[in-house]
């Protein structure tokens, strides 16, 4: 029997919710490397997910990003791409936030922009490099992990959020288009696979109401969302500049 080949993977914002999900799907799926990042390794937060994570037969280095500061994209290449090839890069760590037009400002919308759009393109363009060094069958996957009224369904309140990551959208699409043959970038596009920890959304008026026109009449888990990401940075060798969505039919009602 054939042994599953060893994986090296970076996931932004790994270390806890969809993100961490993430990562222990990846562990999953047999010998892996896993490159988490963080604003803060050192928490005590990093330090539990790369227990469980060990505890699970990965190896794991935390590294710090803030992806607030996308210039910083080449520095944390340039410390990644001397340790080898990556095969796959995993865009999770960004930014929700209220933005109601009566108090929206220049900055809220500055600040989704470089955290959703501007980090996952920087942090990708500079790790191409290391990407093309994998030796997957279809080479590396890229996943970013967009929203699904993005893409066409926008919710009031959310100018800045939604603007950033129909930008994502975009970028995962234009760069299918640069990076293949050697790299493949996709999305991810759920509805509701972990609900916000606080805010209004938090409540169970608010998700009952959400819920409502759910197909599926339930939310996703970020069990979910990983499978999807999972599958599109390492089986899906003939998939670019897909944008795929796990919503439980949220877009057909």
């Amino acid at each position: 029997m054939a042994h599953p080949k060893h994986i090296t993977a970076l996931v932004t914002g790994g270390t806890r919710r969809v993100g961490l999900a993430i990562a222990k799907a990846f562990a999953a799926s047999g010998p892996a490397t896993l490159i988490l990042t963080s604003r803060n390794p050192q928490s005590a937060e990093a330090a539990a997910a790369r227990k469980e994570l060990e505890g699970l037969g990965a190896q794991v280095h935390l590294e710090r990003f803030d992806p607030g500061q996308p210039q910083d994209a080449p520095d944390l290449a340039s410390r990644l791409i001397v340790r080898g090839g990556i095969d796959a890069l995993v865009h999770n760590a960004s930014i929700y936030e209220a933005t109601p037009l009566a108090s929206m400002q220049l900055e809220d919308l500055d600040r989704h922009m470089r955290v959703n759009a501007f980090a996952p393109a920087s942090l990708t363009i500079a790790l191409r490099p290391a990407l093309e060094r994998s030796d997957r069958p279809g080479g590396a996957g890229v996943v970013a992990i967009a929203d699904m009224h993005a893409l066409g369904r926008p919710r009031k309140g959310l100018l800045a959020y939604n603007a950033s990551k129909a930008a994502l959208i975009e970028i995962v699409r234009s760069l299918a288009r640069e990076l293949a043959p050697r790299i493949r970038v996709n999305a991810v596009a759920p509805g509701v696979i972990q609900w916000p920890d606080e805010g209004p959304e938090a409540g169970e008026e608010f998700r009952a109401d959400y819920l409502k026109r759910v197909p599926l009449a339930r939310a996703g888990t970020p069990a979910d969302g990983a499978e999807a990401v999972r599958w599109l940075a390492l089986d899906a060798a003939y998939t670019t500049g897909e944008i795929l969505r796990v919503d439980g039919g949220r877009w057909l009602a």
